[in-house]
């Protein structure tokens, strides 16, 4: 049903694209390859920056996983896939729910896009709702941190992931018939996965695409005890025998098998002036939340708030989450090729999702549900003597309602509109950018007798921007200097919750007053090539005034805002104060030598980021410095790494959260390609984790309760016909 006006502006948005005439052609993207992977010939074009260009030419940092690296990185979820990513952590709620944290950020402050199109999910609202996205479809996932990824809306202060497929096809294949096929199996969690799909010329411009895929796992073993050395010692000294058992528990982590399947169908015209596809998807996932073991006897909270909310030795239940989405998507180009136009682009996406919390007897504790639509429209210029851009509108809306026992936000909706644009001038050894965005937000809850007697409504205007310059300082290298300005509005979450969230152990209580989020912002780049070596290095430092944050409150305050009524779990408030986030990255590639038709290489990865509230010290949750090294041996159709990666301890934390042990992993693999001539085609066998070792990543709220995967031998195929 479509009551609103901003709902109505945004299909009408949408149906742009379909008065375009049938006879629209299109020239096939210089980003397609004759196999049909999607990217670049130049494998560093970034195709997320709005303008696509080279890695190297964008003003902040960016990563391109694809190939052989997407192959072997390869997890159940989106989070774990680019956990190795430079500036990339993961929430790692359990192997099942795992999101993206960039720079520190995670939850509403990253994006999480397919093709430039939000995941349409509620895995922005806690952090045991998993990401809508299944990485088993992907061709190519692109990673922007820092202000590029403010075109994307201003909830991505801390970037942007998107994950890239050919559900709606982007070429005519010049087979018959054109088939990719990838399986998994991986020990630790005894997981069973694959994906194939397969694309077919029906005329010489209009092609059908067909996929599907399905994985399961059983339950996670882990590497040495189950609960952290704080929990353990919390543990040991109860009156309890059953808690002190827990104490010494090893290896499987209870409750976390899951079963996903996924089908999808799309065509395209494709033609030599203009492009127009769909696609329509449905995929269901029922997975595990791993229990949080008892480690001492229930306490009044009014007394102790000593320990973060996973230390206060509540038991949770074996949940199931069972999560079901159906989904819909638009693309489109017309190539203008005109003076000041090059190409005018649309993307939309609409889905209805939905999913159940089912407690251990069978019973449906709660049910969220979440209708979303956005429309992206893009209108890319010609280059004019080096001065390139493009600007387009955004519009999303959202909504949201949970019903059950957990219910902690009201019913609501968010409606979105946004203007953007980006234009660069490039001048040979100096190249300038600039960047602006205008976002208009309205959020909106409805009655509800349990949480909010009254309606609430509140709308915000922000405006985002940002000026680069990037200079050649001798062949070969580039510096560049980015300063953003960024404003966002708060989530319905942040404003809104008030009830008892089972997911987070909390009592969450938001601020229907909050006012914008406002930051400025500095990042500079350093980056090289030449012969036998890559280099890249960000360092940036971003200044917040009303950052919005939780943090424990005295019982009072929740019961206030709940009747009265006695505390189920500690009392989590959001509050808004100055802070400061700063940090770097690094990555660099060195070929070390040529042994007959193999390249020895090596390569290395290091980030760290610090991040403090003003009065209430260091923010929670925060990944520590973190190194990781490679050595590889390079050949046309064998090849072999070995890596090993440092994490460093985490003893930089708020009053209510333990500090987190440094771990070492060692992770080995070698892949071979049966087929002269298809590079696309491999058997890969890797082994992580290979010494078992006990790994906890600190900016999950389980990771006093739910460790990494021990070792874990993998063989993944790849076929590409």
């Amino acid at each position: 049903m479509l009551r609103s006006p901003s709902l109505r502006a945004g299909c009408a948005l949408t149906a742009l694209c379909l008065a375009w005439p049938a006879a629209a052609q299109t020239v096939v993207p210089a980003d397609t390859q004759a196999d049909g992977s999607y990217h670049d010939p130049r494998s560093d074009i970034v195709v997320t920056a709005l303008i696509p260009r080279s890695q190297g030419d964008i003003l902040s940092g960016t990563s391109i996983v694809t190939g052989e690296e997407l192959t072997r990185s390869l997890r159940p979820t989106i989070g774990e896939t680019l956990a190795r990513q430079p500036g990339v952590s993961a929430t790692s709620f359990g192997p099942n729910a795992s999101r993206p944290i960039l720079r520190g950020f995670q939850g509403e402050r990253v994006r999480i896009l397919t093709d430039g199109i939000g995941s349409f999910d509620v895995s922005n609202t806690s952090v045991d709702h998993a990401v809508a996205i299944n990485p088993l479809t992907a061709d190519r996932i692109e990673v922007l941190r820092g202000p590029s990824a403010l075109l994307y809306g201003s909830s991505a202060i801390g970037g942007v992931v998107n994950v890239i497929d050919s559900r709606i096809p982007r070429r005519v294949p010049d087979e018959a018939i054109h088939i990719d096929a990838i399986g998994t199996y991986g020990s630790a969690a005894n997981e069973r996965s694959g994906s194939g799909e397969i694309e077919v010329p029906l005329t010489e411009n209009f092609v059908v695409h067909v996929d599907g895929s399905y994985s399961k796992t059983d339950n996670l073993r882990t590497g040495g005890y189950i609960l952290s050395k704080a929990m353990r010692e919390i543990a040991a000294a109860s009156d309890e025998e059953e808690i002190q058992d827990n104490a010494r528990l090893k290896g499987k982590l209870a409750n976390t098998a899951a079963e996903v399947w996924e089908v999808a169908g799309g065509f395209a015209y494709i033609g030599d002036g203009g492009n127009l596809g769909m696609s329509i998807s449905h995929s269901e996932n029922t997975y595990g939340v791993p229990s949080r073991l008892e480690v001492e006897e229930e306490h009044d909270h009014d007394h102790d708030h000593d320990h973060d909310h996973e230390e206060e030795g509540h038991s949770h239940e074996n949940v199931t989450l069972a999560m079901k989405q159906t989904r819909a998507d638009l693309r489109g180009e017309v190539a203008v090729n005109g003076g000041f136009l090059d190409s005018i682009r649309l993307r939309a996406g609409w889905a209805d999702y939905q999913h159940q919390e089912i407690e251990p007897s069978g019973e449906v504790g709660t049910t969220f549900k979440n209708q979303s639509m956005e429309s992206r429209l893009e209108f890319v210029q010609a280059d004019r003597n080096g001065w390139q851009g493009a600007s387009g509108a955004q519009f999303f809306t959202r909504r949201f309602q949970a019903d059950g026992e957990e219910k902690f936000l009201p019913k609501n909706q968010t409606d979105q509109f946004g203007l953007f644009t980006l234009q660069s001038l490039d001048l040979g050894d100096t190249r300038l950018e600039a960047g602006a965005r205008y976002e208009h937000t309205k959020l909106q809850s409805d009655p509800d007798a349990d949480l909010f007697a009254e309606a609430s409504q509140r709308s915000f205007n922000a405006l985002s921007g940002s000026l680069g310059i990037s200079q050649a300082i001798m062949p070969g290298r580039r510096v560049g200097l980015n300063l953003s300005r960024s404003e966002r509005a708060p989530s319905a979450e942040e404003l809104f919750a008030r009830g008892n969230h089972a997911g987070t152990q909390a009592f969450e209580l938001g601020n229907p007053d909050f006012g914008k989020e406002k930051s400025w912002g500095v990042e500079g780049t350093l980056r090289g090539s030449g012969n036998g070596y890559s280099f890249s290095l960000a360092a940036y430092h971003n200044w917040f005034s009303g950052f919005i944050y939780e943090s424990v409150v005295d019982d009072s305050v929740c019961q206030a805002a709940n009747g009265g009524a006695e505390m189920e779990f500690p009392c989590y408030a959001y509050a808004q104060a100055d802070a400061r986030y700063y940090g770097f990255e690094a990555e660099a590639s060195v070929k070390l030598a040529q042994v007959g038709s193999y390249a020895i290489n090596i390569d290395g990865v290091a980030d760290y980021v610090r991040a403090t509230i003003k009065g209430n010290g260091p923010a929670p949750r925060i990944p520590p410095l973190r190194l990781l090294g490679g050595i590889e041996a390079q050949g046309a159709r064998l090849s072999a790494r070995a890596e090993l990666e440092h994490v460093f301890e985490q003893d930089r934390v708020t009053d209510f959260e333990t500090p987190t042990d440094g771990f070492t992993m060692v992770n080995a693999s070698i892949s071979f390609k049966p087929l002269a001539g298809n590079d696309r085609t491999t058997l890969m066998l890797s082994a992580n984790n290979i010494f078992d070792v006990e790994a906890r990543r600190h900016a999950s709220f389980l990771k006093d309760f739910a460790p990494l995967a021990g070792r874990d031998i993998r063989l993944t195929a790849r076929i590409s016909i």
